[in-house]
């Protein structure tokens, strides 16, 4: 099968596209034959290195994947099903899916919802079923569109364009944030309210700021985070996601003792199966389609290397699928 392959013989990884015998692939009790997979930030840190993302070598990467269970010993799954996996640390200590074939544990599957094809289950991806646990976890704060704006960072990337699209399909005003203005009008065509620049969360902290937004979702962590949570308005919330500015938090308690702020944490690589199944069921329902396919960009599997580097660079936007055996 073809793979893409990071090993380690020395101190300096090495990454290609290879032919890999089926016979490497990891043990578990579900073999796919995988249709389409992605680029996520994780992906990307994975590949260039410019993390400890992956702790055992050799490793394919990939923390999503769609496709056809081919061969199956797990009691939920039979051969032709059409089934999807996100993060269960694929791509990290698990070989993933940027591969034609994948063998891992049926517990970590989800079976297609029949309203998404493979196509949109990659496009849609760990970033977007994080935005919808980052949705779900502001509507369990009494979150409601009727207290006012929400914030989202990042918003030209996988997680933030899911977000905004999926906010303002529930009737929230969403505020975009971004570092590329030359995005303002792919996420109002997503539904953005109003697309504000990312140097409005990047200075200095402060303990309290002006009250701004009733709510928040962050992917960036560090200043940005600590800035955001400074601004929200008493008894909002912030469902935080990600560190794609760094892991610190630069913040102060004043927001959490004096205005109730909530800071939810998001997890989406260990979130158990049940939640999965919810935010799924509400990706079916809820996210417009035609809305996911302006976030699409496929990227062939030759070039998945070099999308890793562009991803870093902040180059990339919206959703990175990779056809694989489609």
């Amino acid at each position: 099968m073809k793979a893409i392959l990071i090993e380690k013989p020395e101190e300096k990884q090495i990454v290609s596209l290879q032919d890999v015998p089926d016979a490497q692939l990891p043990e578990g009790d579900v073999l796919v034959d995988v249709a389409y997979s992605t680029m996520n930030y994780k992906d990307a840190l994975a590949i260039t290195g410019a993390s400890p993302v992956v702790r055992r070598f050799p490793m394919v990467p990939g923390i999503d994947f769609s496709g056809t269970v081919a061969e199956s010993s797990h009691p939920d799954f039979k051969p032709g099903d059409r089934v999807m996996l996100n993060g269960w640390g694929v791509g990290e200590t698990h070989w993933g899916g940027l591969a034609e074939r994948a063998r891992v544990k049926g517990d970590w599957l989800i079976p297609l919802p029949a309203a998404i094809d493979p196509r949109q289950a990659a496009a849609i991806g760990t970033a977007g079923y994080t935005a919808m646990l980052c949705v779900m976890a502001l509507e369990r704060q009494g979150v409601t569109p009727d207290k006012g704006e929400i914030v989202v960072s990042g918003a030209a990337g996988g997680v933030g364009s899911v977000a905004t699209a999926l906010l303002a399909a529930g009737g929230y005003e969403v505020v975009a944030v971004t570092g590329r203005p030359a995005e303002t009008e792919y996420l109002r065509g997503l539904g953005a309210a109003s697309v504000i620049d990312r140097t409005e969360l990047t200075g200095k902290t402060r303990a309290l700021a002006r009250e701004r937004w009733a709510s928040g979702i962050d992917v960036a962590g560090s200043t940005v985070l600590a800035n955001m949570l400074s601004m929200i308005k008493y008894g909002g919330a912030v469902a935080s996601c990600g560190l794609a500015a760094g892991m610190d938090l630069p913040a102060s308690v004043a927001p959490f003792i004096l205005r109730g702020v909530t800071l939810a944490g998001v997890d989406s690589v260990m979130c158990p199966k049940p939640d999965r199944l919810e935010a799924w069921s509400r990706l079916a329902r809820d996210l417009d389609l035609g809305k996911l396919e302006e976030m699409i960009t496929e990227v062939p599997f030759a070039e998945v290397i070099d999308t890793a580097r562009q991803f870093l660079d902040g180059a990339v936007r919206g959703r990175i699928v990779v056809p694989i055996s489609a």
